[in-house]
């Protein structure tokens, strides 16, 4: 009924927009003229004023006088016309047709077409149902939307925490980022690789600036794992940002000096070194990283959709490609295995899942992490 009735008042809307018009009488001519005729007067007599009062000369004010006479005869004249000519507007008849059609014809018209092309008798699709169509038809909000309804009823699942916190970075929802990550956290435990997230997160909410609860999140990260990079190049920024820029360089030249060569954050440490030591090496040229640049980012608002899927899987394919050649990047296969579930091939993402087990090897921690994703994802076994 509540369709109906908007429907209803749609009409409404419409009809009094039709008869509105038709219920104004047209302006009198007669009176417009008349109107005039009082301005020029009007001006008349202003610039006989301004004569007198020395504000303009003698010639100027006769050209004046003459060029408004000339116009107050022409409107003189008009105004005579009009009151004796019959007052001219639509018939009587014609505007009541019109606003016949505004009242009967109108709303038969809308619900014909309404009744013929529409499906008044459709149920609404619930939000679950539209939550559970296939995973391809489905856009990255819906999916949140999903795993945030879970969470609401759920909300000790550290898995799900796990997984939306990522995804919430992405999205630039940065608090929501740092909420999920401190649950995963409570939740499944403290590692070197959470809290180093967590506190990535409370800088981001921060707009870049490296808080006390971001040093004291790296610092525990670090107290777990003195080689976590997130965790030490945060330190550094944490460093500069507090105007020691001497300690900042000593922790990213101690950094580039543990970085494998092609190392995908080796350019990062470069450019935040050259800001601080004015005698740090040339920015060294490494391998793309596997996601995408921020002049991927600007062509991609450019493209189509089909181009900008066309280019997501190019993205996707060469990682996969980086990863045949170099399995030893770990957090490249858990990219991969998300984008794969993302983009609903589960067949891929449990084929990278295989072969990122057999990479990382008797890792227990790394296994633990692969593990917990493909649950999350809902692609274990």
């Amino acid at each position: 009924m509540s369709l109906f009735l908007i429907l209803a008042l749609m009409t409404a809307a419409a009809i009094f927009a039709v008869l509105w018009p038709l219920s104004r009488r047209p302006p009198d001519e007669a009176v417009a003229k008349d109107q005039d005729l009082a301005v020029y007067r009007d001006q008349l007599d202003e610039i006989e004023r301004d004569r007198k009062s020395g504000l303009i000369a003698a010639a100027e004010a006769d050209a004046a006088r003459v060029e408004i006479s000339r116009r107050l005869l022409a409107a003189a004249e008009a105004s005579a016309k009009a009151a004796s000519e019959p007052a001219t507007g639509s018939p009587l008849w014609r505007r009541r047709v019109a606003a016949l059609v505004a009242l009967i014809a109108l709303p038969a018209l809308s619900a014909g077409l309404y009744l013929h092309w529409g499906s008044p008798q459709l149920p609404g699709a619930p939000l679950a149902g539209r939550l559970n169509a296939p995973l391809e038809n489905r856009s990255i909000e819906s999916m949140v939307a999903q795993v945030e309804a879970h969470l609401e009823k759920n909300p000790d699942d550290g898995q799900g925490w796990q997984v939306v916190a990522p995804v919430y970075m992405r999205m630039g929802r940065f608090n929501d980022a740092v909420r999920a990550r401190a649950n995963t956290i409570r939740l499944m435990g403290s590692t070197a690789e959470r809290e180093a997230d967590l506190g990535e997160a409370q800088v981001a909410a921060a707009n870049g600036v490296v808080t006390a609860d971001a040093k004291a999140t790296f610092q525990r990260a670090l107290k777990a794992d003195a080689n976590n990079v997130k965790a030490q190049y945060f330190t550094g920024l944490a460093a500069e940002q507090d105007g020691r820029p001497d300690e900042a360089a000593r922790i990213w030249r101690t950094m580039l000096a543990a970085a494998p060569a092609n190392a995908p954050y080796r350019q990062l440490i470069q450019r935040s070194l050259a800001r601080v030591s004015p005698d740090a090496p040339a920015v060294e040229p490494v391998a793309p990283a596997p996601g995408p640049t921020q002049e991927d980012i600007a062509a991609a608002k450019e493209l189509t959709p089909e181009q900008r899927q066309q280019m997501v899987r190019g993205m996707v394919d060469r990682l996969a490609e980086r990863l045949k050649s170099d399995s030893s990047d770990f957090e490249g296969w858990l990219r991969l295995v998300r984008a794969y579930v993302v983009m609903g091939e589960t067949q891929k993402a449990r084929e990278a899942f295989i072969s990122a087990r057999a990479a990382i090897g008797d890792d227990a921690e790394k296994r633990k992490r692969l593990d917990e994703l493909a649950k999350g994802l809902g692609i274990e076994g």
